[in-house]
């Protein structure tokens, strides 16, 4: 298992302006820890069932490049 207090990006606004609230950052943090964990476990089933190395890398690609910004236009 990977050690959880990986360092993350500092966060971003669309107008380049930092996310500073301590709990979105926490929120995020936790996110992508779980993100990287179930990730990882993914990936090594594939391998362990006999899938590419590269195929899985290339899969996981395609899922991330595939995701849609649903908030987009929306106003609070």
């Amino acid at each position: 298992m990977r050690n959880k207090s990986k360092k993350w990006p500092t966060w971003y606004r669309d107008d380049k302006t930092t996310v500073s609230c301590t709990e979105k950052i926490k929120v995020m943090a936790e996110n992508f820890d779980e993100i990287q964990q179930i990730t990882q476990d993914a990936f090594e089933d594939g391998l362990l069932m006999e899938v590419s190395d590269e195929q899985m890398r290339e899969t996981l690609h395609k899922m991330v490049d595939d995701l849609h910004n649903n908030l987009k236009n929306k106003k609070s």
